[in-house]
């Protein structure tokens, strides 16, 4: 058996050489520092560095000068605001001790105590953060106020930092209400909510409430052009106003997109090697928009009437990779600019707006006029809600231009009736009741429904009501006889208010009436008529009136329908209300028109005129009570009042 020798030491293995299980392995490189994106690596450690908010930086600092601090605080905003990092400064000056460890509550914390530090990095065992859109329960809420009984284990003051506060459930609310209203001396709460109107007022009794606004697009610009050079990287200022106005008012909306932006890289025009700039191009390209100058130029084209230049606008955007629909919600915007333009004068000077605004717009502004601008507003909105339900989004962007180039050389509708006032449009003895109101022309219905559609009429005809129409018997007085019926139009009536709607319709759509001799009724029913509408009928009639009828079947021809009777009125109607001058001129000014309705509010449900001799002497006097037009002589709304 064989053993170890005496000398049992080992030689130690050469510096550098391998190990005892092979090779040395090569050093490991140092770990990469996570990316911080902008909105984290910027986000404001103080008052001093929130921008937009004076009105509440100013409140809170004289609140803590004061020693006046409210123990809790509602903000709220629209998403980007600032509201969270408001709440963290806020639980900063509560609790800083200050660099020696004997400060009090200050508006300016230190950021050097071990409370601002463990509130900056998010692991202070005082300060909670809750997040009510992922807990919204009462058992949530409980949490918080047991937690509200112990003391600050290392604070001042423990903060409790409600996040979407809105999200909480209504039992949840109700759990927090005496907390809120008497909490412990060393609690504060402060919520956060980009949904004010949700709260219930009972909780917002208890809070004091600030409002942060959006950020100004001229406050975004440069606080952006700030990080971006403290970043290194160039960026044009056009470039900066784009991601200002995409922002919309939200600080970390736009950093984002200057994150974003800045990762463009030099192959487009980005900042890598300190010379390039990052061109607003690039940016419009990155955020899928249309150049401003092509929104402009294709307004312009609209405005001149150039249908083949608008498509020729658009064939370029589309090739570039531009979404018509979000050009066409462009030039709804330039629209509003311009209309603000045109009312407020001194926008053109305004730092708010870009530049391109306030020089091309104002020079866009000076040549439109107020209702052009508003039919080209109304038009686009339209055309907006056509493109979001379009199967193919190009071709229905490409038809609302085509219909805005076409209505570019026609006048405005105070103009129109301007022109017409001046070549005598309303002649003498003129029927001086008539209406018009000018929009898209439609199909006709293929049936007449039981009301005229109005949402796309073109013109329209309205004669007010001296006398009361045709009256039916009310549904409450079942229980009781009701007056029969004189007519036959007054049957119907009294199927209706009996909540007998199929019924109703098949008498008014697919009954003739040959003889009405109560209590005898003759009809002669269409085939698509059910077989039992006289039995049906007879009893409803039997239940109103409490007396018997007899609904007898014929085959003579008998009456029209009422609703052919009212198809024929309303016929009659129309081609009376085309013979006036004023709708005959309009009919000529805007090729393709057509009168779509004529309303009478003397007419009954049916459409037709009364059937009393008196009411029908009423009707035929009836003056109306006041013009729809004013005199001819009368001032327009975009004219200057003159004494």
């Amino acid at each position: 058996m064989s053993g170890l020798s005496e000398d049992t030491t080992l030689p130690d293995p050469p510096a550098g050489g391998p190990g005892l299980f092979g090779d040395a392995p090569a050093s490991a490189p140092a770990p990469a520092t996570a990316y911080r994106v902008l909105a984290r690596k910027y986000r404001p450690a103080g008052f001093a560095d929130l921008i937009g908010q004076e009105a509440m930086v100013r409140i809170l600092r004289n609140a803590f000068a004061l020693s006046r601090v409210a123990h809790a605080f509602m903000l709220t905003g629209v998403r980007g605001v600032g509201k969270t990092t408001t709440a963290r400064i806020i639980a900063r000056c509560l609790n800083c001790v200050g660099p020696d460890g004997r400060g009090g509550p200050t508006p300016d914390p230190c950021g050097v105590c071990p409370n601002c530090t463990a509130i900056l990095a998010d692991r202070h065992p005082d300060v909670v953060e809750m997040d009510a859109a992922s807990r919204t329960g009462v058992e949530d809420v409980r949490e918080i106020i047991e937690a509200t009984r112990f003391r600050p284990l290392q604070a001042r003051r423990k903060v409790f930092i409600v996040d979407e506060v809105h999200m909480l459930s209504r039992n949840a609310f109700n759990a927090l209400l005496k907390t809120l209203e008497e909490p412990p001396p060393h609690v504060s709460f402060i919520f956060a909510t980009t949904e004010i109107r949700k709260v219930p007022v009972t909780v917002l009794s208890r809070c004091q409430r600030f409002d942060l606004r959006r950020v100004s697009m001229a406050e975004l610009t440069a606080h952006f052009a700030g990080i971006a050079a403290r970043e290194q990287a160039a960026i044009e200022p056009a470039a900066l106003e784009l991601i200002a106005r995409a922002a919309d008012g939200s600080v970390r909306d736009g950093l984002s997109l200057l994150d974003q932006a800045i990762a463009l890289g030099p192959g487009t025009g980005g900042a890598a090697d300190g010379a390039a700039q990052i061109t607003a191009a690039a940016v419009t390209d990155m955020l899928g928009l249309a150049d401003r100058g092509t929104v402009f130029d294709l307004l312009e084209a609209v405005l001149d009437g150039r249908p083949a230049a608008a498509l020729a606008i658009t064939d370029a955007a589309h090739a570039r990779g531009t979404d018509l629909g979000l050009l066409l919600g462009d030039l709804l915007d330039l629209a509003h600019t311009l209309s603000r333009l045109k009312a407020i004068p001194a926008l053109r000077h305004s730092p708010d707006l870009p530049e391109a605004e306030r020089t091309r717009g104002a020079a866009l502004a000076e040549r439109a006029s107020v209702p052009v601008l508003a039919r080209l507003w109304q038009m686009l909105l339209k055309g907006v809600g056509e493109v979001e339900t379009a199967p193919d989004r190009r071709a229905a962007a490409e038809m609302v231009l085509i219909r805005l180039c076409h209505v570019a050389d026609l006048p405005p509708p105070g103009d129109l009736v301007r022109r017409l006032a001046a070549n005598g449009g309303a002649a003498p003895g003129a029927r001086p009741d008539i209406a018009v109101a000018a929009s898209d022309p439609t199909p006709p219905a293929a049936a007449r429904p039981a009301a005229p559609a109005t949402a796309t009429a073109l013109a329209r005809v309205e004669v007010p009501r001296p006398v009361e129409p045709l009256a039916a018997a009310s549904a409450e007085l079942e229980a009781e006889a009701m007056p029969a019926p004189a007519s036959f139009r007054e049957l119907a009536a009294l199927v209706a208010s009996r909540r007998e709607a199929l019924l109703h319709a098949h008498l008014v759509h697919s009954a003739h009436l040959v003889r009405f001799a109560p209590p005898v009724i003759e009809l002669r029913p269409e085939p698509d008529a059910p077989r039992d509408l006289a039995p049906r009928l007879a009893a409803v009639l039997l239940a109103a009136t409490g007396r018997r009828w007899t609904i007898a079947l014929s085959t003579a021809a008998g009456e029209p329908t009422l609703a052919a009777q009212a198809d024929a009125a309303d016929a009659a109607r129309r081609a009376e209300a085309a013979e006036h001058p004023l709708v005959r001129a309009i009919l000529d000014a805007f090729p393709g028109a057509r009168i779509d309705a004529v309303q009478d509010s003397r007419l009954d449900r049916y459409g037709l005129p009364p059937e009393s001799v008196e009411t029908q002497d009423a009707f035929a006097l009836a003056e109306p009570e006041m013009p729809d037009f004013a005199p001819p002589d009368a001032g327009f709304a975009d004219e200057p009042f003159e004494e």
